[in-house]
């Protein structure tokens, strides 16, 4: 007897989380497939079945972090003063109060140069 793509469907439907998360982890052992995070599994029609992993976006904003501020507290303070809009008084609060992200939801360029400007003045940061 063959099964129809709708038949599927409602099977899936009425199963448990449980059940459904075994019936994944099956399909990836039988099909030697990784289903993704959050992934949706696509059945085949004519009895087959199929896992479908979800394609990996590429991440295109990171977050610069300031790890370690080093010996030259007065010079990483200037490039947070370059790098941000913050006033000298915040500028200074958020280098005391490191590890903290100095700049969010930027391109792997910016990042990089941020983190290249830090290192220059002897702090240390890492790029999320």
């Amino acid at each position: 007897m063959s099964l129809t793509q709708d038949q599927v469907v409602d099977y899936i439907k009425n199963i448990s989380v449980l059940e459904l998360s075994q019936l994944v982890k099956t399909l990836e052992s039988e099909l030697g497939v990784s289903a993704a995070v959050a992934a949706p599994v696509v059945m085949a029609g004519g009895g087959g079945a199929a896992a479908a992993a979800a394609p990996v976006e590429e991440q295109t904003e990171f977050t610069v972090t300031l790890t370690e501020v080093g010996a030259k507290k007065i010079d990483v303070i200037k490039a947070v003063r370059e790098v941000t809009s913050l006033g000298l008084k915040e500028a200074k609060d958020l280098v005391e109060s490191a590890p903290k992200p100095i700049k969010e939801g930027v391109p792997k360029e910016e990042a990089d140069a941020i983190k290249k400007k830090f290192e220059e003045v002897g702090a240390k940061v890492s790029i999320s």
